[in-house]
């Protein structure tokens, strides 16, 4: 039996711990917002977080999310209580990043992930964090967009809870240094 928590939620689940978490979210769970690409962790449409890292959920074993935190796409926008979407979500509307829409909750997940760890990421941060996610659409220009949409749209936010706030890590360095 593994134990783990979706999207907030305890699961249990009666499988063979080398399944992919993949198919044990798909199968076993019914989430199925988190798509099956290519089976070998180099598409980006099977992304989720585990613990807070975007992973190919194709390749990882279930195992491996044993008395973890999984957050699918069904889960992301449960991150933002009362806010309804996500930030990145709202962005990719706005946006119209989707055309089939296959790649994009795998696209979505890896940008959250982006803006966990840097949320006023240039354009090479981007990049390099996209950089595993293939859209066979070509929409990399919108994505991009939307990300840079979201970062910003998340700095505002910040700013209206606290005026002072610094939103990005060159503020700090200004204000200690002549502060």
């Amino acid at each position: 039996m593994i134990s783990l928590r979706v999207n907030g939620e305890h699961r249990e689940l009666d499988v063979d711990p080398a399944m992919p978490l993949l198919w044990a979210l798909r199968e076993n769970l019914a989430m199925t917002g988190t798509k099956f690409g290519c089976g070998i962790a180099q598409c980006g449409a099977c992304t989720v977080h585990l613990n807070g890292r975007a992973i190919r959920s194709c390749v990882t074993p279930v195992s491996a999310a044993e008395g973890g935190e999984v957050t699918t796409i069904e889960g992301l926008a449960d991150r933002t209580p009362g806010e309804g979407l996500h930030p990145l979500q709202t962005a990719w509307i706005e946006k119209q990043v989707p055309q089939c829409g296959y790649c994009q909750s795998g696209q979505l997940m890896s940008a959250a992930a982006l803006l966990d760890s840097n949320p006023n990421p240039d354009d090479a941060a981007i990049d390099a964090a996209m950089a595993g996610n293939v859209c066979r659409c070509g929409m990399y220009s919108r994505i991009k967009s939307a990300i840079k949409h979201a970062a910003s749209q998340n700095r505002a936010v910040v700013q209206s809870f606290d005026p002072g706030a610094s939103v990005n890590a060159e503020d700090d360095v200004g204000e200690k240094a002549h502060g």
